[in-house]
């Protein structure tokens, strides 16, 4: 990678990692940097949500984080001592990560910087962000000074790309000018890690509203609990001591509760705040430098690493020539859902903090009917786990191609699951050559771009022929497939995209192996049926979700529209 094109990112906790994990994978170097040691040894945060497993399975961590969690069940609420609501976890449909994960932080990064390591990058510890200057918000705007041990003086140095994972009190993001806008809550928090004993949750959370505050409790992989408190501000930093943690479990958990020891322990204050913008020319933001959260509902490290990994694989696109406008539909997308995300929190954590009176009474009385009715678990469950990308009206997702004909021409179910900005479903499938993946899911995991073809079953474009049932249809796909994979050949994103000719039904013939795309038969049918008037060709993004989509006879305008394959299109026009 030349000079011009080196990407520097400040910070190598998860956000960074991820960030530099996907660059890699999609064949682009990045220099880490990060001023403490080596990776944490905090736990900090716990719970891996849906959404940023699939991140993670992407980058090829998710097997090893599962190895190492403890799958939760479900959350509960309490109030007076009786329980007035919980939700169910592990009902989620769709994902392959139907309840969320608890994790320690700590093992997060671990397993990320392992994987880092094993892609061939490597973080330069102990290596500080002096200064920066960021001069206006053009390209090549930005000049470094790093403190890099050993060297006696400060390094200069002029990144093509800085990428801000670097906290709260990110200096990256100072450097650009940035503002961080939002609030910081009046009220100390106080956790502690360790040994307890009388009957504490083993797969659930627990969430104990009492009238001085609330109790958090948390049941960690491989034994012990966390206990998590707030109360009125202090001043204070230093961390509680066993015997003032065991008092307030006494106040406000159930009887018979004793700690008998812990291993972690801190005091912070929590504050809700976003950036401004998450780009200023070549200054990108992600993870807690972009916003910062309260810890109800464990959204920061999660929104965190979907941040790194959208930003890593369009960063990846850029360098790799695509149009720099990709860069950004950046913010348009992960801002709104640092927002939501904050939203959620905030939201909890006002929940928290009713003490008396009538306000309370209605909060109980709300969680028991919500809880009754399942409100909770179809509301706040598939918020939290952040699945749903919403980037319907991303710069990214062209908003005028052609649209398919539905099913039985009835506007059907087309429109819905292929609407640009969606994220696909998943389809069981068969592979036949050139992939081992049981189902789309599976087969989109490795975070790579694909171009999907869709051969249904009907209609005009696959009528029966001489040679059996479907050969029109099925010669229409083998030759639409063939014509992608060319316009693949010649984009930015050739070495990163896979082709895949999707089937409603296994053919005569058997599959040629030589074929420059893999193929399967879709056993679920939830795509395929979609094709009855002709093959479709579906771009689906690194995400998962739907980039673009047209007939087989548009393919030029398809590519036209997918600024990654942007250099492919006066080839095919």
């Amino acid at each position: 990678m030349t000079q011009t094109d080196t990407v520097l990112i400040v910070g190598a906790g998860p956000t960074g990692l991820t960030t530099a994990c996907t660059l890699l994978q999609h064949g682009v170097d990045a220099r880490v940097i990060d001023r403490r040691n080596g990776p944490a040894s905090e736990p900090k945060a716990l719970i891996l949500w849906s959404g940023a497993l699939e991140v993670l399975r992407r980058i090829d961590v998710a097997d090893s984080l599962e190895k190492r969690s403890l799958p939760l069940s479900g959350a509960s609420y309490w109030s007076g001592g009786r329980r007035t609501g919980g939700v169910r976890f592990g009902a989620l449909a769709d994902t392959a990560f139907p309840r969320p994960l608890c994790v320690p932080q700590s093992v997060t990064e671990g397993v990320l910087y392992d994987r880092l390591l094993k892609l061939g990058g490597n973080v330069e510890w102990n290596t500080e962000l002096a200064a920066a200057r960021v001069t206006g918000s053009t390209p090549s705007n930005v000049s470094v000074t790093l403190t890099v041990p050993g060297t006696g003086s400060p390094a200069p140095f002029s990144p093509r790309w800085l990428v801000g994972a670097d906290g709260t009190h990110s200096t990256v993001r100072a450097a650009a000018g940035i503002a961080f806008e939002g609030s910081t809550y009046a009220r100390d928090f106080l956790l502690g890690d360790g040994v307890f004993t009388g009957g504490l949750p083993e797969d659930e959370a627990q969430y104990h509203l009492t009238p001085e505050g609330v109790l958090v409790v948390v049941p960690l992989p491989g034994g012990g609990h966390r206990v998590f408190f707030d109360r009125d501000a202090t001043g204070e930093v230093r961390p509680l001591s066993d015997e003032e943690l065991q008092e307030l479990l006494t106040a406000r958990g159930p009887k018979g509760w004793k700690l008998e020891s812990t291993w972690w322990r801190s005091t912070f204050r929590v504050h809700t705040k976003v950036a401004a913008k998450f780009r200023e020319g070549s200054v990108l933001l992600a993870g807690d430098a972009a916003h910062c959260h309260s810890p109800a509902g464990g959204q920061g490290l999660n929104t965190g690493v979907q941040d790194g990994f959208n930003l890593g694989w369009k960063l990846a696109a850029v360098i790799n020539g695509a149009d720099p406008a990709l860069l950004d539909s950046y913010e348009a997308e992960r801002r709104p859902a640092a927002l939501r995300a904050l939203r959620n929190s905030d939201r909890q954590t006002r929940l928290w903090m009713l003490r008396q009176g009538p306000k309370r009474v209605l909060r109980d009385t709300l969680l028991k009917v919500a809880t009754a009715t399942g409100a909770l678990d179809r509301r706040i469950v598939p918020e939290l786990a952040q699945l749903d990308p919403g980037l319907e009206s991303s710069p990214a997702v062209p908003g005028e191609l052609p649209k398919p004909a539905a099913r039985g021409g009835r506007g059907g179910r087309g429109p819905g699951l292929l609407s640009p900005g969606v994220r696909l479903p998943d389809t069981p499938w068969q592979p036949l050559h050139g992939t081992d993946a049981a189902s789309l899911h599976e087969f989109l995991a490795t975070g790579r771009h694909t171009l999907l073809v869709l051969q249904g079953a009907g209609g005009p474009g696959t009528a029966s022929g001489p040679g059996g049932p479907g050969t029109a249809g099925a010669d229409a796909s083998e030759r639409t497939a063939a014509e992608a994979a060319e316009l693949v050949a010649r984009s930015t994103v050739r070495s990163q995209t896979d082709v895949l000719l999707l089937t409603d039904h296994r053919p005569r013939g058997g599959s040629d192996p030589s074929a420059p795309y893999a193929r399967a038969v879709d056993i679920g049918r939830k795509l395929t049926e979609l094709a009855e008037a002709g093959p479709l060709v579906v771009y689906v993004r690194p995400d998962g979700a739907v980039g673009a989509w047209s007939s087989h006879r548009d393919l030029s305008r398809l590519a036209a529209g997918v600024s990654v394959l942007g250099a492919a299109v006066e080839s095919v026009a």
